[in-house]
């Protein structure tokens, strides 16, 4: 989607990335077909189409953000930004938008996951707490021991991205809450190396990071939703 600004042509989606995409296109399409009959659950399948075309979107946009990133990620070459000449200083402040783009929306994206997850379940976590994310859901459906055939991969994947999802969650909290999360690297640095040049902060754990963030977006909607099609296909 954003090829164009590093003149580039736009290429069609692959790998991963274009197994989920398409595997939420194929769901929505048959959330579609089935609102269009009369019956007792119609209202349930266009609430499943429009949230499964949300969920689409949000990866896309989670895609585009994190392809930008490490395009502008492998424009910084300097480690300080006093360093860098007005054009670089650009890239660097381009790479920090999508970067921050992408860890907002792993989370945003994930919570649109949640939702759709304790619909489809019919977990009513709401019940339990208002205003739920897609962690709360899944503790949920750990400590009712329910679809553990999705429970437990879903849960696998949580634990083996951990340290990097905590990372993310914490520049997250940082940039919603506090400062920008990059002026917050900066506040550490000065109160632990004062009179000395702050460099800038660890850009490839970022990218890594972020990464990460959006493989586990990825594989969790991937078994999710060839779980919800043996689900619907019972009704």
């Amino acid at each position: 989607m954003l090829q164009f600004m590093f003149q580039q042509p736009e290429q069609p989606p692959t790998g991963k990335y274009a197994e989920v995409d398409q595997l939420l296109e194929k769901f929505a399409m048959q959330m579609e077909r089935r609102s269009s009959k009369a019956d007792d659950n119609k209202e349930k399948w266009t609430k499943f189409e429009i949230w499964t075309l949300g969920l689409q979107a949000s990866l896309r946009e989670l895609y585009a953000s994190h392809y930008a990133a490490q395009k502008f990620r492998e424009k910084i070459v300097l480690n300080s930004i006093k360093e860098m000449d007005a054009e670089q200083k650009l890239d660097y402040a381009r790479y920090v938008y999508f970067d921050k783009n992408g860890f907002i929306r792993v989370f945003s994206l994930l919570d649109k996951l949640g939702t759709f997850l304790n619909a489809l379940l019919e977990l009513k976590t709401e019940k339990i707490k208002a205003h739920f994310s897609y962690f709360t859901v899944l503790r949920t459906m750990r400590e009712r021991q329910v679809h553990v055939k999705l429970t437990k991969p879903l849960n696998e994947l949580k634990e083996l991205s951990k340290e990097p999802t905590h990372r993310l969650r914490k520049r997250r909290n940082t940039e919603t809450h506090y400062m920008n999360s990059e002026m917050h690297d900066d506040l550490i640095q000065r109160t632990r190396m004062y009179g000395q040049e702050l460099v800038l902060e660890n850009l490839d754990q970022q990218m890594n990071d972020l990464a990460v963030g959006l493989d586990l977006a990825m594989q969790s909607i991937k078994l999710t939703f060839e779980y919800a099609q043996t689900l619907v296909h019972r009704n």
